[in-house]
């Protein structure tokens, strides 16, 4: 644990803010025992079928963070700040009927293919497999009936040290359009020094295309706070994917050099989001794929940095994957209201989507997504935060 970190948990334990926050017991350790308390339970509400959707709080090294059944959504994630005062820094809802009436996909667990399939559809082996177009044509994030609307089977752990989340569900052959049964398995794990991990693991029974990933928007200032755009970010990418009109990659692997893509040095997000540039236009300000100089590796490498100057807040990214996806909230409209109460509007959080390319199964020259039968789909990424 950083000194500003185990600096700024004493001052929040010290405060009496860690209790008052989570309530009585949340995150303690267990007598005796050096664990985390196990993950609490709470009925979030029911699905128009009746389903139950649950709420799951766990705590640990200073973060806390609320995680739903449905959709496996990031609910909240609660960090201190310099002072030691916490904040959730995830957009979301209070109620479920916004998650599944309106959500943009906040927090959610993506799948099977995270981002864009151009045209609905992907050959493989010869055959050619249609997708729900539902995105100008195109296929977004497994369909509109994708695994960021399915409720998944949760069992909570706690060990070593850790705290956390086993969320698993079945994936049948055919759902929106995919071939092969998939068994999917995701852990959500906070640590001792409250680093959020995500490891996603799925094996299939036919060859098929997997691209998973997490959606949440975050706002390091707090959810509700205003704009991201004076936030510092800090991406090693030297190359990205430019898209078309409607945002399906070229299949160029351009430079980032003398273009608003150029995070290779920290700059806040806001610096060139007002350029003419083209693919500014076609996206309404960022929602691109940044090309991770460091590509596929077998353990999570730190490739992001954010930091809210504000408040101090620092998040680091690490992962396994190639790619990332910025998106800077282009489409919040000021119709969504927040778990603080207020309205998001343009800009008011961001999402760095951890991930293979957008529609990579029609693009041979991308890093391959094909899972076939006896291997098995893993990747990991890590958010680590401090406060300064």
């Amino acid at each position: 644990m950083s000194t500003s970190r185990r600096a700024v948990i004493t001052a929040a334990a010290a405060a009496g803010l860690a209790a008052a926050a989570v309530g009585p017991g949340a995150g303690e350790a267990q007598a005796g025992t050096g664990e985390p308390a196990p993950p609490r339970r709470k009925r979030f509400g029911e699905l128009a079928d009746g389903t139950e959707v649950d709420v799951w709080t766990l705590a640990n090294g200073g973060t806390r963070l609320k995680v739903l059944s449905y959709g496996g959504v990031v609910q909240s994630l609660e960090v201190p700040d310099r002072h030691g005062r916490y904040a959730n820094v995830s957009l979301g809802f209070s109620d479920l009927a916004s998650y599944v009436e309106r959500s943009p996909y906040f927090g959610a667990l993506i799948g099977r293919y995270g981002n864009r399939i151009g045209g609905g559809r992907f050959t493989l082996d010869g055959k050619t497999y249609e997708l729900p177009r539902n995105d100008n044509g195109h296929s977004l994030h497994g369909g509109d009936q994708g695994f960021h609307t399915r409720v998944w089977r949760v069992e909570p752990f706690t060990r070593r040290g850790e705290a956390g989340l086993v969320l698993t569900r079945t994936s049948p052959d055919g759902e929106m359009g995919y071939p092969g049964t998939l068994e999917v398995r995701v852990e959500y794990t906070l640590n001792r020094k409250g680093d959020f991990r995500i490891d996603y693991e799925a094996v299939t029974d036919k060859p098929t295309v997997v691209n998973l990933t997490n959606h949440t928007y975050f706002n390091l200032a707090g959810e509700g706070a205003g704009s991201v755009l004076d936030h510092r970010l800090e991406v090693a990418a030297s190359r990205y994917t430019p898209v078309g009109e409607t945002l399906i990659p070229t299949g160029e692997l351009a430079r980032v050099g003398g273009t608003p893509f150029d995070f290779r040095r920290a700059k806040p997000i806001g610096t060139d989001i007002r350029e003419a540039h083209e693919q500014i236009l076609f996206g309404r300000g960022y929602d691109h794929n940044l090309v991770l100089d460091k590509g596929i590796t077998a353990e999570p490498e730190h490739v992001v940095t954010v930091s809210e100057p504000t408040s101090g807040r620092t998040m680091r990214i690490a992962t396994t994957e190639p790619g990332v996806q910025f998106y800077s909230g282009n489409f919040l409209d000021g119709t969504l209201e927040g778990t603080s109460g207020r309205v998001y509007r343009q800009g008011d959080g961001f999402c760095l989507e951890t991930q293979h390319f957008p529609d990579s199964p029609n693009q041979p020259s991308f890093p391959t997504t094909v899972l076939r039968p006896g291997q098995t789909y893993r990747t990991t990424t890590v958010h680590s935060f401090s406060a300064e």
